[in-house]
Protein backbone atom coordinates (compact mmCIF):
# COMPACT_ATOMS: atom_id res chain seq x y z
CA UNK A 1 0.00 0.00 0.00
CA UNK A 2 1.15 3.08 -1.09
CA UNK A 3 0.34 7.12 0.38
CA UNK A 4 1.23 9.23 -2.63
CA UNK A 5 1.55 13.04 -0.89
CA UNK A 6 2.61 16.44 -1.94
CA UNK A 7 3.30 19.15 0.29
CA UNK A 8 3.13 23.14 -0.81
CA UNK A 9 5.15 25.00 1.97
CA UNK A 10 6.02 28.49 3.55
CA UNK A 11 9.39 28.52 1.79
CA UNK A 12 12.25 30.04 4.42
CA UNK A 13 15.14 28.70 6.22
CA UNK A 14 15.97 25.32 6.33
CA UNK A 15 13.86 23.26 8.99
CA UNK A 16 11.65 25.93 10.04
CA UNK A 17 9.08 25.44 6.91
CA UNK A 18 6.03 25.34 7.87
CA UNK A 19 3.27 23.48 5.34
CA UNK A 20 0.43 25.50 3.81
CA UNK A 21 -1.27 22.67 1.91
CA UNK A 22 -1.29 18.99 1.64
CA UNK A 23 -2.51 16.20 -0.34
CA UNK A 24 -2.31 12.81 0.57
CA UNK A 25 -3.88 9.48 -1.76
CA UNK A 26 -3.85 6.21 -0.04
CA UNK A 27 -3.26 4.08 -3.50
CA UNK A 28 -3.35 0.23 -3.85
CA UNK A 29 -0.87 -0.09 -6.53
CA UNK A 30 -4.27 -0.04 -8.74
CA UNK A 31 -6.75 2.35 -7.13
CA UNK A 32 -6.77 5.13 -4.88
CA UNK A 33 -8.64 3.63 -1.71
CA UNK A 34 -9.04 7.02 0.42
CA UNK A 35 -7.31 10.62 0.43
CA UNK A 36 -6.98 13.25 2.84
CA UNK A 37 -6.53 17.03 1.33
CA UNK A 38 -6.53 20.20 2.96
CA UNK A 39 -4.60 23.82 3.41
CA UNK A 40 -3.14 23.97 6.95
CA UNK A 41 -2.49 26.92 8.94
CA UNK A 42 1.40 26.91 9.23
CA UNK A 43 1.38 29.98 12.10
CA UNK A 44 4.53 31.47 10.19
CA UNK A 45 5.04 34.03 6.99
CA UNK A 46 4.50 32.62 3.79
CA UNK A 47 7.51 33.55 1.51
CA UNK A 48 6.89 35.74 -1.44
CA UNK A 49 7.59 33.75 -3.95
CA UNK A 50 5.72 30.88 -2.46
CA UNK A 51 2.28 33.17 -2.75
CA UNK A 52 3.42 33.99 -6.40
CA UNK A 53 4.05 30.48 -7.19
CA UNK A 54 1.43 28.38 -5.56
CA UNK A 55 -1.38 31.37 -5.51
CA UNK A 56 -1.56 30.31 -1.48
CA UNK A 57 -1.78 33.57 0.85
CA UNK A 58 -2.06 34.17 4.34
CA UNK A 59 -5.71 35.21 3.85
CA UNK A 60 -6.69 32.19 2.63
CA UNK A 61 -4.90 30.00 5.62
CA UNK A 62 -6.65 32.20 8.54
CA UNK A 63 -9.44 29.65 9.19
CA UNK A 64 -7.80 26.36 7.50
CA UNK A 65 -6.76 24.13 10.43
CA UNK A 66 -3.36 23.79 11.85
CA UNK A 67 -1.31 21.23 11.59
CA UNK A 68 -1.94 19.21 15.25
CA UNK A 69 -5.32 19.55 14.17
CA UNK A 70 -5.37 17.14 11.02
CA UNK A 71 -2.13 15.13 12.85
CA UNK A 72 -4.16 12.44 13.69
CA UNK A 73 -5.81 12.16 10.23
CA UNK A 74 -1.77 11.83 8.57
CA UNK A 75 -0.93 8.96 10.42
CA UNK A 76 -4.08 7.48 10.32
CA UNK A 77 -3.56 7.33 6.00
CA UNK A 78 -0.13 6.57 6.35
CA UNK A 79 -0.35 3.65 8.22
CA UNK A 80 1.31 0.77 7.08
CA UNK A 81 2.11 2.38 3.86
CA UNK A 82 5.32 3.50 2.16
CA UNK A 83 5.37 7.25 1.32
CA UNK A 84 5.75 8.23 -2.41
CA UNK A 85 6.65 11.72 -3.64
CA UNK A 86 8.36 13.03 -6.52
CA UNK A 87 11.16 14.33 -4.21
CA UNK A 88 10.65 12.21 -1.47
CA UNK A 89 13.38 13.52 0.44
CA UNK A 90 11.61 16.75 1.08
CA UNK A 91 8.32 16.29 2.03
CA UNK A 92 9.19 13.58 4.27
CA UNK A 93 11.80 15.96 5.73
CA UNK A 94 8.87 18.61 6.15
CA UNK A 95 6.43 16.06 7.41
CA UNK A 96 8.85 14.90 10.57
CA UNK A 97 9.72 18.46 11.26
CA UNK A 98 6.21 19.33 11.93
CA UNK A 99 5.43 15.92 13.82
CA UNK A 100 8.58 17.04 15.92
CA UNK A 101 7.62 20.20 16.79
CA UNK A 102 4.21 17.88 18.13
CA UNK A 103 7.18 15.64 20.22
CA UNK A 104 6.21 12.61 17.95
CA UNK A 105 9.10 10.66 16.29
CA UNK A 106 7.14 10.23 12.84
CA UNK A 107 8.40 7.13 10.48
CA UNK A 108 7.22 6.17 7.14
CA UNK A 109 9.19 4.08 4.37
CA UNK A 110 9.66 6.05 1.74
CA UNK A 111 9.93 6.03 -2.37
CA UNK A 112 11.21 8.57 -4.54
CA UNK A 113 9.64 9.32 -8.06
CA UNK A 114 12.54 11.30 -9.30
CA UNK A 115 15.14 8.37 -8.55
CA UNK A 116 12.56 5.76 -10.04
CA UNK A 117 11.88 7.82 -13.08
CA UNK A 118 16.15 8.33 -13.61
CA UNK A 119 16.18 4.58 -13.17
CA UNK A 120 13.02 3.47 -15.24
CA UNK A 121 13.23 6.42 -17.77
CA UNK A 122 16.76 7.22 -18.64
CA UNK A 123 16.37 8.68 -22.01
CA UNK A 124 13.74 12.03 -20.58
CA UNK A 125 15.29 15.38 -20.94
CA UNK A 126 14.21 16.73 -17.85
CA UNK A 127 12.94 15.04 -14.27
CA UNK A 128 10.96 17.80 -13.15
CA UNK A 129 7.32 17.19 -12.32
CA UNK A 130 5.80 19.60 -14.49
CA UNK A 131 8.09 19.18 -17.21
CA UNK A 132 8.29 15.09 -17.17
CA UNK A 133 4.66 14.56 -16.75
CA UNK A 134 4.41 16.59 -20.26
CA UNK A 135 7.04 14.78 -21.85
CA UNK A 136 4.81 11.69 -21.20
CA UNK A 137 1.45 13.14 -21.96
CA UNK A 138 -0.17 13.45 -18.88
CA UNK A 139 -2.54 16.18 -17.80
CA UNK A 140 -1.73 17.91 -14.70
CA UNK A 141 -4.21 20.84 -13.70
CA UNK A 142 -3.69 23.06 -10.19
CA UNK A 143 0.37 22.80 -11.06
CA UNK A 144 2.23 23.90 -7.86
CA UNK A 145 -0.81 22.98 -5.59
CA UNK A 146 -0.27 20.17 -3.40
CA UNK A 147 -3.88 17.85 -5.19
CA UNK A 148 -2.81 19.18 -8.73
CA UNK A 149 0.55 17.18 -7.75
CA UNK A 150 -0.04 14.69 -6.26
CA UNK A 151 -3.17 13.32 -9.08
CA UNK A 152 -0.09 14.19 -11.41
CA UNK A 153 2.13 12.14 -9.28
CA UNK A 154 -0.37 9.34 -9.10
CA UNK A 155 -0.37 9.01 -12.84
CA UNK A 156 3.46 8.94 -13.00
CA UNK A 157 3.58 6.51 -10.59
CA UNK A 158 1.25 4.15 -12.52
CA UNK A 159 3.21 4.55 -15.51
CA UNK A 160 6.76 3.66 -13.57
CA UNK A 161 5.09 0.21 -12.40
CA UNK A 162 3.89 -0.79 -16.11
CA UNK A 163 7.38 -0.03 -16.99
CA UNK A 164 9.18 -1.92 -14.43
CA UNK A 165 9.61 -5.13 -16.15
CA UNK A 166 12.54 -6.16 -13.36
CA UNK A 167 9.60 -5.55 -10.65
CA UNK A 168 11.98 -3.30 -8.63
CA UNK A 169 9.38 -0.99 -7.17
CA UNK A 170 7.35 -4.26 -6.33
CA UNK A 171 9.99 -5.98 -4.44
CA UNK A 172 11.89 -3.15 -2.49
CA UNK A 173 8.39 -2.12 -1.12
CA UNK A 174 7.88 -5.73 -0.17
CA UNK A 175 10.90 -5.07 1.85
CA UNK A 176 10.26 -2.16 3.47
CA UNK A 177 7.00 -3.20 4.56
CA UNK A 178 7.52 -6.62 5.58
CA UNK A 179 11.09 -6.46 6.62
CA UNK A 180 10.70 -10.31 7.06
CA UNK A 181 7.58 -13.19 7.52
CA UNK A 182 3.95 -11.70 6.53
CA UNK A 183 1.33 -12.75 8.94
CA UNK A 184 -1.21 -12.66 7.36
CA UNK A 185 -2.70 -15.92 6.20
CA UNK A 186 -3.20 -17.67 2.94
CA UNK A 187 -7.06 -16.45 2.75
CA UNK A 188 -6.21 -13.26 3.64
CA UNK A 189 -4.02 -12.81 0.67
CA UNK A 190 -6.76 -13.97 -1.81
CA UNK A 191 -9.20 -11.66 -0.03
CA UNK A 192 -7.83 -8.59 -1.06
CA UNK A 193 -7.08 -9.71 -4.93
CA UNK A 194 -9.30 -8.35 -7.49
CA UNK A 195 -11.49 -10.56 -10.11
CA UNK A 196 -10.23 -8.71 -13.24
CA UNK A 197 -7.50 -9.08 -15.92
CA UNK A 198 -3.67 -8.79 -15.18
CA UNK A 199 -0.75 -10.69 -14.05
CA UNK A 200 -0.33 -11.53 -10.48
CA UNK A 201 3.25 -12.03 -8.84
CA UNK A 202 3.70 -14.27 -5.93
CA UNK A 203 6.51 -13.97 -3.37
CA UNK A 204 8.43 -15.07 -0.95
CA UNK A 205 9.59 -13.16 2.54
CA UNK A 206 12.57 -11.49 0.84
CA UNK A 207 10.28 -10.35 -1.58
CA UNK A 208 11.67 -12.21 -4.80
CA UNK A 209 8.90 -13.68 -7.02
CA UNK A 210 8.81 -17.03 -7.44
CA UNK A 211 5.73 -18.06 -9.42
CA UNK A 212 3.62 -15.53 -11.61
CA UNK A 213 0.88 -16.17 -14.21
CA UNK A 214 -1.88 -14.40 -16.39
CA UNK A 215 -5.46 -15.02 -15.32
CA UNK A 216 -8.79 -13.25 -16.77
CA UNK A 217 -10.13 -13.36 -12.96
CA UNK A 218 -6.80 -13.17 -10.55
CA UNK A 219 -8.62 -13.97 -7.03
CA UNK A 220 -9.89 -17.25 -8.69
CA UNK A 221 -6.74 -18.51 -10.14
CA UNK A 222 -4.75 -18.08 -6.94
CA UNK A 223 -7.55 -19.41 -4.67
CA UNK A 224 -6.78 -22.43 -7.13
CA UNK A 225 -3.18 -22.52 -6.21
CA UNK A 226 -3.83 -21.99 -2.73
CA UNK A 227 -6.17 -25.06 -2.93
CA UNK A 228 -4.24 -27.43 -5.37
CA UNK A 229 -3.38 -30.27 -3.07
CA UNK A 230 -0.05 -31.50 -5.39
CA UNK A 231 3.57 -30.88 -3.95
CA UNK A 232 4.30 -27.78 -6.19
CA UNK A 233 1.33 -26.55 -5.26
CA UNK A 234 1.88 -26.82 -1.54
CA UNK A 235 5.14 -25.72 -1.48
CA UNK A 236 4.34 -22.62 -3.81
CA UNK A 237 1.57 -22.19 -1.30
CA UNK A 238 4.02 -22.54 2.08
CA UNK A 239 6.67 -20.41 0.60
CA UNK A 240 3.84 -17.17 -0.75
CA UNK A 241 4.35 -14.76 1.95
CA UNK A 242 2.52 -11.86 -0.35
CA UNK A 243 0.66 -11.81 -3.59
CA UNK A 244 0.76 -8.44 -5.65
CA UNK A 245 -1.05 -7.87 -9.45
CA UNK A 246 -1.18 -5.49 -12.15
CA UNK A 247 -4.19 -4.81 -14.04
CA UNK A 248 -4.05 -5.05 -18.01
CA UNK A 249 -7.48 -4.68 -18.48
CA UNK A 250 -7.65 -7.14 -21.86
CA UNK A 251 -5.88 -10.79 -22.08
CA UNK A 252 -3.80 -9.84 -24.79
CA UNK A 253 -1.41 -7.55 -22.58
CA UNK A 254 -1.69 -10.17 -19.87
CA UNK A 255 -0.49 -12.60 -22.46
CA UNK A 256 2.35 -10.83 -23.22
CA UNK A 257 3.96 -9.62 -19.99
CA UNK A 258 3.40 -13.48 -18.65
CA UNK A 259 5.44 -14.52 -21.93
CA UNK A 260 8.57 -11.74 -21.18
CA UNK A 261 8.76 -11.58 -17.52
CA UNK A 262 8.81 -15.28 -17.31
CA UNK A 263 12.00 -15.32 -19.92
CA UNK A 264 13.13 -12.07 -17.74
CA UNK A 265 12.54 -13.32 -14.49
CA UNK A 266 12.64 -17.01 -14.41
CA UNK A 267 10.52 -17.82 -11.32
CA UNK A 268 10.79 -20.49 -8.69
CA UNK A 269 7.53 -22.11 -9.75
CA UNK A 270 6.67 -21.20 -13.16
CA UNK A 271 6.96 -23.24 -16.37
CA UNK A 272 9.32 -21.09 -18.54
CA UNK A 273 8.35 -21.08 -21.98
CA UNK A 274 9.92 -22.89 -24.88
CA UNK A 275 12.56 -21.12 -27.07
CA UNK A 276 10.20 -21.77 -29.81
CA UNK A 277 6.17 -22.03 -29.07
CA UNK A 278 5.43 -22.57 -32.79
CA UNK A 279 5.65 -25.81 -35.04
CA UNK A 280 3.40 -25.26 -38.09
CA UNK A 281 2.68 -22.44 -40.66
CA UNK A 282 0.82 -21.31 -43.36
CA UNK A 283 2.58 -21.33 -46.43
CA UNK A 284 1.54 -19.65 -49.90
CA UNK A 285 2.48 -21.30 -53.43
CA UNK A 286 0.89 -21.22 -56.84
CA UNK A 287 -0.98 -23.77 -58.78
CA UNK A 288 -0.36 -24.89 -62.07
CA UNK A 289 -3.53 -22.32 -62.98
CA UNK A 290 -2.07 -19.58 -61.28
CA UNK A 291 -4.24 -19.41 -57.63
CA UNK A 292 -2.76 -18.81 -54.84
CA UNK A 293 -2.97 -22.09 -53.11
CA UNK A 294 -2.40 -22.43 -48.59
CA UNK A 295 -0.92 -25.44 -47.37
CA UNK A 296 -0.39 -26.45 -43.88
CA UNK A 297 3.70 -27.18 -43.35
CA UNK A 298 6.22 -27.49 -40.93
CA UNK A 299 7.35 -23.86 -39.67
CA UNK A 300 11.22 -25.08 -40.70
CA UNK A 301 9.95 -25.89 -44.73
CA UNK A 302 8.24 -22.46 -45.05
CA UNK A 303 10.22 -19.69 -46.50
CA UNK A 304 7.59 -17.06 -46.02
CA UNK A 305 5.36 -18.18 -43.14
CA UNK A 306 1.81 -16.33 -43.21
CA UNK A 307 0.61 -17.72 -39.89
CA UNK A 308 2.33 -19.21 -37.06
CA UNK A 309 0.70 -22.16 -35.07
CA UNK A 310 1.73 -24.87 -32.17
CA UNK A 311 0.33 -27.82 -33.93
CA UNK A 312 -0.88 -29.28 -37.42
CA UNK A 313 -4.52 -29.33 -35.74
CA UNK A 314 -4.60 -25.90 -34.90
CA UNK A 315 -3.40 -24.73 -38.31
CA UNK A 316 -5.73 -26.68 -40.32
CA UNK A 317 -8.40 -25.62 -38.41
CA UNK A 318 -8.19 -22.13 -38.97
CA UNK A 319 -6.81 -22.73 -42.72
CA UNK A 320 -10.67 -24.13 -42.59
CA UNK A 321 -12.46 -21.08 -41.06
CA UNK A 322 -10.75 -18.36 -43.94
CA UNK A 323 -11.69 -20.50 -46.43
CA UNK A 324 -15.22 -20.09 -45.47
CA UNK A 325 -15.29 -16.72 -44.20
CA UNK A 326 -13.65 -15.46 -47.72
CA UNK A 327 -14.72 -17.81 -50.03
CA UNK A 328 -11.66 -19.83 -51.01
CA UNK A 329 -11.51 -22.99 -52.99
CA UNK A 330 -11.27 -26.00 -50.72
CA UNK A 331 -9.39 -28.27 -53.47
CA UNK A 332 -7.22 -25.45 -54.46
CA UNK A 333 -6.31 -25.58 -50.48
CA UNK A 334 -5.80 -29.34 -49.86
CA UNK A 335 -8.99 -29.08 -48.26
CA UNK A 336 -10.92 -31.26 -50.31
CA UNK A 337 -9.49 -34.16 -53.00
CA UNK A 338 -12.41 -33.78 -55.35
CA UNK A 339 -11.61 -34.93 -58.73
CA UNK A 340 -13.89 -32.40 -60.34
CA UNK A 341 -15.35 -29.29 -58.58
CA UNK A 342 -15.12 -28.99 -54.81
CA UNK A 343 -18.25 -29.60 -52.72
CA UNK A 344 -18.02 -25.21 -51.64
CA UNK A 345 -19.01 -24.95 -55.40
CA UNK A 346 -22.02 -26.70 -55.35
CA UNK A 347 -23.07 -25.09 -52.06
CA UNK A 348 -22.18 -21.48 -53.16
CA UNK A 349 -19.03 -20.41 -51.28
CA UNK A 350 -16.19 -21.48 -53.98
CA UNK A 351 -16.49 -19.15 -56.74
CA UNK A 352 -15.19 -21.83 -59.11
CA UNK A 353 -11.28 -21.67 -58.55
CA UNK A 354 -11.16 -25.75 -58.47
CA UNK A 355 -12.41 -25.95 -62.04
CA UNK A 356 -10.30 -23.22 -63.31
CA UNK A 357 -14.01 -20.71 -63.47
CA UNK A 358 -13.05 -17.79 -61.54
CA UNK A 359 -10.65 -15.00 -62.38
CA UNK A 360 -7.05 -15.54 -61.15
CA UNK A 361 -6.69 -11.88 -60.21
CA UNK A 362 -9.61 -11.72 -58.15
CA UNK A 363 -9.24 -14.74 -56.20
CA UNK A 364 -5.92 -14.12 -55.34
CA UNK A 365 -6.70 -10.92 -53.97
CA UNK A 366 -8.97 -12.65 -51.48
CA UNK A 367 -6.21 -15.03 -50.56
CA UNK A 368 -4.36 -11.80 -49.70
CA UNK A 369 -6.76 -10.62 -47.73
CA UNK A 370 -7.36 -13.97 -45.55
CA UNK A 371 -3.89 -14.21 -44.90
CA UNK A 372 -3.67 -10.77 -43.62
CA UNK A 373 -6.34 -10.00 -41.60
CA UNK A 374 -4.42 -11.09 -38.70
CA UNK A 375 -0.62 -11.20 -40.03
CA UNK A 376 1.53 -8.65 -38.30
CA UNK A 377 4.18 -9.36 -40.58
CA UNK A 378 5.81 -6.53 -41.87
CA UNK A 379 3.20 -3.81 -40.33
CA UNK A 380 2.95 -0.55 -38.60
CA UNK A 381 0.08 -0.81 -36.03
CA UNK A 382 -1.44 0.25 -33.36
CA UNK A 383 -3.55 -2.35 -31.38
CA UNK A 384 -6.00 -1.34 -29.34
CA UNK A 385 -8.09 -2.71 -26.53
CA UNK A 386 -9.53 -1.98 -22.99
CA UNK A 387 -7.61 -0.39 -20.55
CA UNK A 388 -7.48 -1.15 -16.34
CA UNK A 389 -10.65 1.48 -15.73
CA UNK A 390 -13.36 3.46 -17.25
CA UNK A 391 -11.88 5.78 -19.75
CA UNK A 392 -8.37 4.11 -20.34
CA UNK A 393 -7.09 2.14 -23.17
CA UNK A 394 -4.19 0.05 -24.16
CA UNK A 395 -1.99 0.11 -27.26
CA UNK A 396 0.41 -2.38 -28.27
CA UNK A 397 2.73 -0.81 -30.88
CA UNK A 398 3.83 -2.97 -33.77
CA UNK A 399 6.90 -1.53 -36.32
CA UNK A 400 8.08 -2.99 -39.23
CA UNK A 401 6.00 -6.48 -38.34
CA UNK A 402 7.75 -6.46 -34.47
CA UNK A 403 5.88 -6.04 -31.32
CA UNK A 404 7.81 -2.63 -29.76
CA UNK A 405 5.81 -2.61 -26.58
CA UNK A 406 2.75 -1.86 -25.08
CA UNK A 407 1.07 1.04 -22.80
CA UNK A 408 -1.97 2.78 -21.15
CA UNK A 409 -3.47 6.05 -22.40
CA UNK A 410 -6.34 8.08 -21.35
CA UNK A 411 -6.14 11.19 -24.50
CA UNK A 412 -6.17 10.91 -27.82
CA UNK A 413 -3.64 12.58 -28.64
CA UNK A 414 -1.19 10.48 -26.67
CA UNK A 415 -1.93 7.86 -28.92
CA UNK A 416 -1.82 10.00 -32.14
CA UNK A 417 1.61 12.00 -31.67
CA UNK A 418 3.75 9.03 -32.25
CA UNK A 419 6.63 10.61 -29.99
CA UNK A 420 4.33 10.51 -26.75
CA UNK A 421 3.35 7.19 -27.84
CA UNK A 422 6.96 5.48 -27.94
CA UNK A 423 7.53 7.54 -24.47
CA UNK A 424 4.52 5.99 -22.40
CA UNK A 425 5.19 2.41 -24.07
CA UNK A 426 7.15 -0.15 -21.62
CA UNK A 427 9.69 -1.67 -24.06
CA UNK A 428 9.24 -5.81 -24.75
CA UNK A 429 11.24 -8.28 -26.48
CA UNK A 430 9.75 -7.83 -30.84
CA UNK A 431 10.47 -11.73 -31.11
CA UNK A 432 8.92 -14.04 -33.66
CA UNK A 433 7.35 -16.30 -30.51
CA UNK A 434 5.98 -12.57 -29.28
CA UNK A 435 4.20 -12.16 -32.91
CA UNK A 436 2.79 -15.67 -32.64
CA UNK A 437 1.17 -14.91 -29.38
CA UNK A 438 -0.19 -11.17 -30.92
CA UNK A 439 -1.39 -13.63 -33.84
CA UNK A 440 -2.87 -16.21 -32.18
CA UNK A 441 -4.93 -14.06 -29.92
CA UNK A 442 -6.24 -12.11 -33.00
CA UNK A 443 -7.25 -15.41 -34.91
CA UNK A 444 -9.63 -16.28 -31.58
CA UNK A 445 -10.58 -12.98 -30.36
CA UNK A 446 -11.84 -9.36 -30.90
CA UNK A 447 -10.24 -6.10 -29.76
CA UNK A 448 -11.25 -2.77 -29.97
CA UNK A 449 -9.81 -1.63 -33.29
CA UNK A 450 -6.18 -2.11 -34.80
CA UNK A 451 -4.75 1.60 -36.34
CA UNK A 452 -2.03 1.69 -38.80
CA UNK A 453 0.56 4.59 -38.25
CA UNK A 454 3.37 6.07 -40.58
CA UNK A 455 6.78 6.41 -38.98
Amino acid sequence: MYAILDIETTGGKFNEEGITEIAIHKFDGQKVVDKFISLVNPEREIQPFVVKLTGINSKMLRTAPKFYEVAKRIIEITEDTVIVAHNAQFDYRILRTEFRRLGYNFERKTLCTVDLSKLLLPDAESYSLGKLVRSLGIPVSDRHRANGDALATIKLFKLLLAKDSEKIIIKDTIRKETQGELSEKQLDIVRDLPNKTGVFYMHNKDGDIIHLSKSSDIKKRVNQIFTKTNDKSRKLTKDTKKVTFELTGNELVAILKEHEELLKLRPKYSTIPKKRMYSHAICKSVNENGYFSLDIKPYRECKEPLGLFNGVFSAKNYLYKITKEFDLCEKVNGISEARNNCSGYDEGNCKGACINKEDVEEYNKRVIAATTKNNINGKNVVVVDKGREIGEQSAILIKNGSLVGFGFYDLNYQINNIHILESIITPMNGTRDANYLIESYLRKKRVLKIIEIND
